[in-house]
This record gives C-alpha cells, structure tokens and sequence, in this order.
C-alpha cells in the first residue's frame, strides 16, 4: 500500500470519525430548494449548504466534535432519492463521484482549521474538507471528464484528493486554500480563451446568494506561474455567464463584497496531500 493510500485510509478513522448516515445526508438535501441541483454549476452550493447543516447537527448532538465521515454510496442514494432521479439519469458530477467512490471527510473544530484570523469578520463555522478516494486496481490517480450537459460546457479534472477549507459567513462563503481541483469552460468566449490557457488549477472561489436567487461567484485559478481572477453569475438552473447582468446594483454590491480582503492563516492539514 503506498504512502499516499495509507493516509486517505487514515482519513475516514482519524481522531473517531463519525460516519454520516444517508438518512442524515438526505435530510440536509431536502433543505436545499429553489434551483436545479442537477447543475453541475451548482454542485458546490449543494455540497456546502450540505455540510454546513451536517456540521449545525453535530454541534448540537455530539459534545466530542467528532469529525464526519460521508460515504460515496450514501451521499449517491441520498442525492438519487432527493432529486427522483433512476441511477441512468444521475448527473455526470455525481455519477462519477460514485464510480470511482469519492469519500469526504469534514473536520469542524475551530482549533484543527484556524490559527489566526488577519482580516475580515471572524467566520460562523469553518472546516476542513478532504474528499479522496483509495487506491484499487483500475483506479487513476486524477480523473477527468467532459460535462457537456453544463452551460458552458466543462473539464473537469479531480485529483486523488481534494482539500479546501470551508468558511462560512452570514453574508458569504469562501472555499480557501483549494488543492487538487482543476477546470475550464469549453464552451463559450471563455472556452476560446482557455482553450489556449489550458487548464487552471482552482485556488480559491467566494460566493454570495442575491435576494432573488442568483449565485455570484468569484474564483481564483492558476496557470503556468499566471492568476486569473472571473466573476460569474449561475442561475437556479444552473447555467453560467461571465460578470453579472447590467442594471442590477445589487448584484455589483455583492461583487464588492465578495472582493473585501479576508485573510485567515490556517493551521496544516495533518495528513500528507496529493499535491
């Protein structure tokens, strides 16, 4: 077993992991309303207002701030469950999620994530977050995909494991400190441009919700040594445009938001990574 598959065994056990029942997952699911999630645009809102519920739930059931384990197998039959969906019309997100059996491991304790916060108002709740699958035979170390059912088009490219810290704000939330996670858009104005960028690795994405529905999306990628810094707008289902449409100074606003500094200097994560 080599170095890297002992940790990711490690991870599900680590300081009494607490497995997340699929009734528990599914729960948390059905609290997610209001736009597709079927989108693969809007796969990270449901993976984080998901875990965000599941982190409200051990805080008021487990005194020992256990971290949580949850399963591919559960997260897909409660993710097949929520939607209606049959196995065959799972999105491609999800579906390959399960194939190649994509567990995640949550760690919610204030003093394993945080060591100091620099700027910006102190977050709600904050998490570790490392999703990873085992060595098998067959298995790759990285997966990629083309997701043409998304708008725009994507590839997608997941290596062996995933980390990010997960912030929470009131008004705002912020995946930092992101590895193992790269993508473009192959379909668009954006598809031209990165057709001849390549693929950026994903740095860090901010996020905020706008009164009637609509997602605004600030990331950061990397690529051969380059930032690049977009803002985009996702629509309750799901499709994606760049910047945010004319005539909404709500809309600016919360792009201003999104670009106050914050900085938090977080403490290592303990495992060895895949980076």
């Amino acid at each position: 077993m080599t170095a890297l598959n002992l940790a990711l065994a490690g991870l599900a056990a680590a300081d009494g992991a607490r497995v997340v029942s699929r009734e528990e997952i599914l729960q948390a699911m059905r609290h997610s309303q209001g736009y597709a999630l079927t989108a693969t645009s809007n796969g990270p809102r449901l993976q984080a207002e998901v875990l965000l519920r599941l982190i409200g739930r051990a805080r008021e059931q487990d005194p020992e701030r256990r971290p949580l384990f949850v399963g591919h197998q559960e997260w897909y039959e409660a993710f097949l469950e929520r939607t209606g969906l049959s196995p065959e019309r799972a999105p491609l997100y999800v579906r390959k999620a399960w194939e190649i059996g994509q567990d995640l491991v949550l760690d919610y304790r204030w003093e394993r994530v945080v060591e100091h916060v620099v700027k910006g108002p102190r977050p709600r709740t904050v998490a570790n977050v490392e999703i990873f699958w085992r060595d098998r035979p067959g298995r790759p170390k990285k997966l990629s995909y083309d997701d043409l059912q998304s708008d725009p088009t994507l590839r997608v490219t997941q290596k062996q494991l995933i980390r990010y810290r997960l912030v929470d704000y009131a008004d705002r939330r912020w995946y930092a400190d992101v590895s193992g996670l790269h993508g473009r858009p192959t379909s668009g104005p954006l598809g031209l441009l990165f057709k001849v960028l390549g693929e950026a690795r994903v740095v860090e994405s901010r996020s905020a919700l706008s009164a009637d529905g609509l997602h605004i999306v600030r990331g950061r990628g990397r690529k051969l040594g380059l930032t690049r810094v977009g803002t985009a707008t996702v629509w309750p289902d799901g499709h994606a445009r760049k910047g945010v449409p004319r005539g909404r100074p709500d809309l600016r606003a919360l792009v201003r938001r999104l670009k106050e500094p914050l900085e938090i200097r977080f403490r290592p994560f303990e495992a060895p990574g895949a980076e």
